[in-house]
């Protein structure tokens, strides 16, 4: 495998771009030869600043003039996961609240959860239960809705100068969250919930014990870990920004997700994906793209998906991306190439053998140092900026996302404070 901050020799610079290429991909690469540019004039990787969604209102402001909090210009959410309306602050016994809060001299946390995930009396009463035993004021309770997935909380929060922040409600929860909390200092607690936990497992978090998790707020550590942002560029030219915390993709991976039904999930959780995959592969098609990690040159090549991994592990220990960490401050990409049948297995052989069991050992680690293998092509960088035309389907941290025509990824060296359990091991990640 090449060296990680570099290309593989096999990419197509911009000066061989196909004849089969988008107009749009050829006018990025016309656009880069001899000119000393980037893409075009237009790159979304400048000017980026390290919290995502700059142009969010107040909260005060977006909550008015019925004091509720809108969702400016989001991503609608899945509706068959989440209530209807949008967040409102609610009491511990869950009747609705005033956005204000009572001020308070001593510290006090925010819990916000996605009420289908979890049981939201008992959750409510053990947070309130264990700041009060700690000599906190009672929490702030928020709950999610299609109209915030837990974002426009979280600034709500913040904006009440809550010390601590809990997010309990599965992977979309989590993201939303700790998007807003992204370059505060103020510490975010996963409580898992839902059926993936992906920056919890990559953590190594308790997953089945949420008192451990809980009471990490009050008087656990705080670790700093980074957290990813992604740049967005829909086909009639609207720009967007969001944070991730595991990864984000564009293609086959996106398409998966969005094929995946909400009912088999339930019923049996990440296994649901399996099926999303299956129904995704019958009409893959690889797309054309143009690429380029800050500071390095153009390339082309056909791809079948793109994944940003701030950190590599999915369930089952499953490695997608090796030698992703958390604590880094680099950003991990997978380029997904397969040619034909043999070229999926040689994808299947990449990610469930070589990278989850191989790479564990010495001498699989030799192995893998003799062999050639282009179906999945690793780059690591600070940054990343990718072209496709037409639109392609994105996702972040297994969200679907729409579709985008291109997209900067980045991460936030240190950008999220996250609460851990006294004493937890970090030492691997």
């Amino acid at each position: 495998m090449a060296a990680p901050d570099e290309p593989r020799d096999d990419a197509e610079s911009p000066e061989n771009v196909p004849a089969d290429a988008p107009s749009e991909v050829k006018a990025d690469a016309a656009a880069a030869e001899g000119s000393g540019e980037h893409f075009h004039s237009a790159r979304l990787g400048d000017d980026v600043a390290d919290h995502p969604r700059k142009d969010v209102p107040h909260p005060k402001d977006a909550a008015e003039p019925d004091d509720v909090i809108h969702q400016p210009e989001d991503v609608p959410a899945d509706t068959s996961e989440q209530n209807s309306g949008e967040t409102q602050r609610v009491s511990a016994d869950g009747e609705e609240a005033p956005l204000d809060a009572e001020p308070t001299a001593k510290k006090r946390a925010a819990l916000i959860y996605n009420p289908i995930k979890v049981e939201p009396e008992q959750l409510r009463a053990r947070v309130a239960e264990l700041a009060a035993a700690a000599g906190w004021a009672e929490p702030l309770f928020y709950e999610t809705t299609v109209d915030d997935l837990g974002d426009d909380a979280t600034r709500a929060a913040l904006e009440e100068e809550v010390d601590a922040v809990l997010a309990a409600g599965g992977d979309g929860t989590v993201r939303a969250v700790a998007e807003a909390l992204t370059s505060t200092g103020v510490p975010l607690t996963i409580v898992p919930s839902g059926t993936g936990n992906l920056l919890a497992r990559n953590l190594n978090l308790p997953l089945a014990d949420t008192d451990a998790m809980i009471r990490a707020t009050f008087e656990g550590d705080v670790l700093s870990i980074d957290t990813g942002i992604a740049r967005i560029r829909r086909a009639d030219g609207d720009v967007e920004e969001h944070g991730f915390s595991v990864m984000a993709g564009m293609g086959l991976d996106a398409a998966m997700i969005q094929n995946t039904r909400d009912d088999l999930k339930k019923q049996v959780g990440w296994v649901a994906y399996v099926d999303g995959a299956a129904r995704s592969l019958v009409s893959a098609k690889p797309f054309r793209v143009m690429y380029q990690l800050n500071g390095h040159r153009l390339h082309s090549a056909k791809v079948h998906s793109v994944l940003f991994a701030n950190c590599g592990a999915l369930q089952a220990g499953v490695a997608l991306v090796p030698d992703a960490s958390i604590t880094d401050g680099r950003l991990d990409v997978a380029v997904l190439q397969p040619s034909g049948v043999l070229g999926w297995l040689g994808v299947w052989r990449s990610i469930v053998w070589d990278n989850s069991v191989l790479r564990k050992f010495r001498a699989g680690r030799r192995v893998l140092e003799r062999r050639k293998d282009t179906s999945v092509r690793y780059l690591r960088g600070t940054g990343i900026e990718l072209a496709t035309s037409p639109a392609q389907p994105i996702e972040l941290d297994g969200d679907e996302f729409g579709e985008a025509t291109r997209i900067y990824t980045r991460i936030v060296s240190g950008g999220l404070s996250v609460a851990l359990p006294k004493g937890h091991d970090v030492s691997t990640l």
